[in-house]
C-alpha cells in the first residue's frame, strides 16, 4: 500500500477502539429496563452499580491511561484495551448477580477510558496537518458507527432469548473486540513517541517515512526541537505548570461541556426516555436506531467539514444546534406534544451534537498539548468527560424514574437545565476558543504560548 493508505489504514485500526468505545457504553440501553426488573433495584443502586458502574471504570482508564500510554508506548496499550473489552464482554454476559455484573463492566469501562487516551493521541501523531482533523475525527466516527451497531444489534435480539436477551446483547461486543486486539499487531509504534521518550531516531525516521512525510529528516529535527523548548518531561515539571495553563483550561471546557449538553444520557437512556413519551418497549428500541443513524449521517458531515471550515465553526453551529433542541425537547414534554415532536427534536439534538462536539472534542484536545505531554493533555482531557459523563449518569435515574424520580412527572426540568449549559458553551467558543485547522502540532504549541 501506498503511503497515504497507510497512514489511514493505521488510523483505522486505532480508530477501532472508538467502535468498541461507542458499542460497549451504549449496549446497556437495551439491557437497562430488563436487568431493572431482573434484580428489582433502587434507583440509586441501579444508577450506580448497573448503568453508571462503566464510566466509573472509564474515569479511572483515563485518569491513569496517560502514563501506561507514555512508558510503554501506544501501541501496547491499544493491544491491552482489546484485552479488556474481550473480558469485559463475556463476563458481563455471564454474570449471575449485580455485583458481578458491576465488576465486568467496570473493566470495559477501564478500557473505554484509556482508549479515549491513546487511540486520538496516537492518530494525530501519525498524521499530517492537512487531514489530522479528518483522521482524529475517525476515532468519533467509529464510536457512532460503534453506537448505531448496538443500537441495531439490541433491537434484533429482543426476543431472540426470552428473558436471557440482554445477555446477548452485552457479550456481542466480544467478536469485534477480538477483531481490534489482532489487527493492532499490525500497526507501527508513534514516530513522536519514539523520538520523545525512547530517543530512537533511526526506528522514528523509518515510520515517518513509511507514513509518506517528504523529508524526513528534517520532521526529525523540528520534533526534538520543539521537545526541547517544552522542556517538560515526567521528572523535570509537573503537568499542572503554569505553561501548560492555557492547554489545560482549553481542555477542561470542551471536555465538560461535551457532557453538559446531555449527550450520555439521551444515548443511554434514549428507550426510557422515548417510552415516557408513550412509545411501546419494541417501538422505542427501533427509534433508538434512528438516534444512531443520525448520528452517523452528520459525523460524516463533520468529518467533511473539520479541515474544511475549521474547529470554531462546528462548535458554533453545534451550539445553536443543542440550545434549539434541547428547549423543543423540554417543550414536548412540557406540553405531552407527543412521540413524533420529540422524536424530531431529538434527532436535531444528536445531529448537532455529531457535527459540532462530537466531530471536535477529541480531534481538539489531541492537538493542544505538546510531545512530551500531548498523553498525559489527553488523559486530562477524557478524565474531566467521563467524571462528568458518570455523575449524569449516575443521577439522572434519581430525576427520570417514572415511580421514584424526583421529577418523574416534570422531565422537560432536565433538558431545560443542558440548554442553559449549551448557552455557556456557545459564549466561550465565541470567546476563548482557538482555531487548529491546518496548523502543524508543534506550531499550534508556540501559537497557545507553549514554547
Amino acid at each position: 500500500m501506498n503511503a497515504r493508505q497507510y497512514i489511514f489504514f493505521n488510523s483505522i485500526v486505532a480508530a477501532m477502539a472508538g467502535f468498541l468505545f461507542g458499542f460497549d457504553t451504549v449496549v446497556i440501553s437495551g439491557a437497562n429496563l430488563p436487568i431493572k426488573q431482573l434484580w428489582n433495584t433502587s434507583p440509586l443502586f441501579h444508577g450506580f452499580f448497573i448503568m453508571s458502574m462503566a464510566l466509573w471504570g472509564t474515569v479511572l482508564g483515563a485518569l491513569f491511561g496517560g502514563g501506561p500510554t507514555e512508558k510503554y508506548g501506544r501501541k501496547k496499550v491499544l493491544f491491552w484495551i482489546g484485552i479488556l473489552y474481550t473480558v469485559s464482554a463475556i463476563g458481563s454476559a455471564l454474570a449471575t448477580d449485580p455485583y458481578l455484573f458491576s465488576f465486568f463492566r467496570f473493566i470495559g469501562g477501564v478500557g473505554v477510558g484509556v482508549s479515549s487516551v491513546v487511540a486520538p493521541t496516537y492518530i494525530a501523531e501519525i498524521s499530517t496537518s492537512n487531514i489530522r482533523g479528518r483522521l482524529v475525527a475517525m476515532y468519533q466516527f467509529n464510536i457512532v458507527f460503534g453506537i448505531l451497531i448496538a443500537f441495531l444489534s439490541n433491537y434484533f435480539l429482543v426476543g431472540f432469548d426470552g428473558a436471557n436477551d440482554w445477555r446477548w446483547m452485552l457479550g456481542m461486543e466480544a467478536f469485534p473486540a477480538i477483531v481490534y486486539t489482532v489487527m493492532v499487531l499490525r500497526v507501527p509504534e508513534s514516530p513522536r513517541w519514539l523520538i520523545t521518550r525512547k530517543n530512537d531516531l533511526t526506528k522514528a525516521k523509518s515510520v515517518l517515512t513509511a507514513l509518506g512525510v517528504p523529508d524526513p529528516e528534517a520532521e526529525l529535527h523540528t520534533i526534538l526541537k520543539a521537545n526541547e523548548s517544552t522542556q517538560l518531561s515526567g521528572t523535570d515539571e509537573p503537568f499542572f505548570s503554569k505553561k501548560l495553563f492555557k492547554p489545560i483550561l482549553l481542555a477542561f471546557f470542551i471536555a465538560s461541556f461535551n457532557q453538559l449538553s446531555g449527550i450520555n444520557f439521551i444515548l443511554y437512556y434514549a428507550p426510557e426516555i422515548l417510552e415516557r413519551a408513550g412509545l411501546a418497549t419494541k417501538e422505542s428500541l427501533f427509534n433508538s436506531i434512528a438516534i444512531g443513524g443520525i448520528n452517523l449521517i452528520f459525523t460524516f458531515v463533520g468529518l467533511y467539514l473539520i479541515d474544511r471550515t475549521g474547529r470554531k465553526n462546528l462548535l458554533l453551529v453545534g451550539s445553536l444546534g443543542y440550545i434549539v433542541s434541547l428547549l423543543m425537547v423540554a417543550y414536548a414534554f412540557y406540553f405531552a406534544s407527543g412521540p413524533l415532536f420529540l422524536m424530531t427534536f431529538l434527532l436535531l439534538f444528536i445531529a448537532a451534537h455529531a457535527m459540532g462536539q462530537g466531530a471536535v472534542v477529541w480531534v481538539f484536545i489531541s492537538e493542544i498539548f505538546p510531545n512530551k505531554s500531548r498523553a498525559m493533555g489527553q488523559s486530562f482531557g477524557a478524565s474531566v468527560h467521563w467524571v462528568f459523563a458518570a455523575l449524569i449518569t449516575l443521577l439522572t435515574p434519581m430525576f427520570l424514574d417514572k415511580d421514584k424520580g424526583l421529577l418523574r412527572n416534570e422531565p422537560w426540568i432536565i433538558f431545560v437545565f443542558f440548554a442553559g449549559m449549551m448557552t455557556l458553551q456557545l459564549i466561550w467558543v465565541l470567546t476563548k476558543f482557538p482555531e487548529t485547522k491546518g496548523v502543524s502540532l508543534e506550531e499550534i504549541q508556540k501559537r497557545l504560548g507553549i514554547s
